[in-house]
């Protein structure tokens, strides 16, 4: 047991307050969206600043879930966060491993090109010219092969591979293990925090994504839910204050309050799962004593 002086107490409850105090401020604003988003118009006009609603309503969550394509909207962005997800840790995994050995040939160069992809690119006309030729304009794979490897996690996996002590891909050669074995069997074990901050990154770029799909996708069924949202958005906002009054449909700011929440939700419902390893993972960069 430590026993704590009068004074370290204090401070420790002086601490805890702050840590408190800098937590809601950070809640406060979540809390502010979901409230607006299931309180009636009259009562933000009345209120101002609402957290706790006095009366609710779900008119914006209906107006938001009863457009059109949403729930394919969902289907798409599902499959792009999933599948791609995957194929991006795979192959990032892939191409970090035999990067991090000093012995491959040609590693500096293959290293030089792919840092120069982090500083230049082509651009947005020969980028899509390029997507134009490989016949991958209008279909859900546009959405993840252009993108398929990140440069920047890319080298982060490599410096992490670099960090592991050889001598256990050695003792696990001696053993009879090849590359792909010591990869898949010692390597990607040791690596969870990495591989699921990674993950956790490339995950939230594909749900939060907009821009490929209205430069790539022309086809409304394949339009990922920030478009269906940001339509949907547009299609409210063109409506005047006179005939939402008399339709009786909700503001065009609760739906935008919705819009965030339905957006957000399922994000903060898989961060907990890789909170563990992502606080480690944040360290990857950090000076090693």
């Amino acid at each position: 047991m430590i026993h704590l002086t009068i004074g370290e107490k204090v401070w420790q409850f002086v601490v805890y307050v702050i840590l408190i105090f800098l937590s809601l401020l950070c809640l406060l604003p979540f809390l502010y969206v979901i409230a607006v988003s299931v309180t009636p118009e009259s009562e933000v006009l009345r209120r101002g600043i609402v957290i706790i609603p006095e009366s609710f309503t779900f008119l914006a969550y209906k107006e938001v879930f009863i457009s059109h394509g949403l729930w394919q909207a969902y289907k798409i962005t599902l499959f792009r966060t999933i599948i791609g997800t995957a194929l991006n840790v795979f192959f990032t995994v892939i191409a970090a491993y035999p990067l991090s050995k000093k012995y491959l040939p040609g590693r500096s160069p293959f290293l030089l090109f792919i840092v120069f992809t982090m500083m230049f690119s082509g651009g947005l006309i020969p980028t899509y010219l390029l997507i134009r030729s490989l016949g991958l304009l209008n279909s859900p794979w546009v959405l993840i092969i252009p993108n398929l490897i990140s440069a920047f996690n890319l080298v982060i996996i490599k410096g992490f591979f670099e960090q592991l002590p050889g001598e256990i891909e050695e003792s696990a050669r001696v053993d009879g293990a090849s590359e792909l074995q010591s990869l898949w069997r010692i390597i990607l074990p040791l690596s969870l925090p990495v591989i699921s901050t990674i993950s956790l990154f490339y995950a939230v770029g594909h749900w939060n994504s907009y821009f490929d799909a209205i430069v790539y996708i022309n086809d409304s069924d394949l339009m990922p839910l920030q478009v269906v949202l940001r339509n949907i958005l547009l299609n409210v906002a063109t409506q005047s204050a006179e005939s939402l009054a008399n339709s009786g449909t909700v503001s065009t700011f609760a739906v935008q309050m919705a819009t965030v929440v339905v957006t957000t939700i399922p994000i903060l419902i898989v961060y907990p799962f890789l909170q563990k390893h992502f606080t480690k993972g944040v360290l990857l960069g950090s000076v090693k004593g």
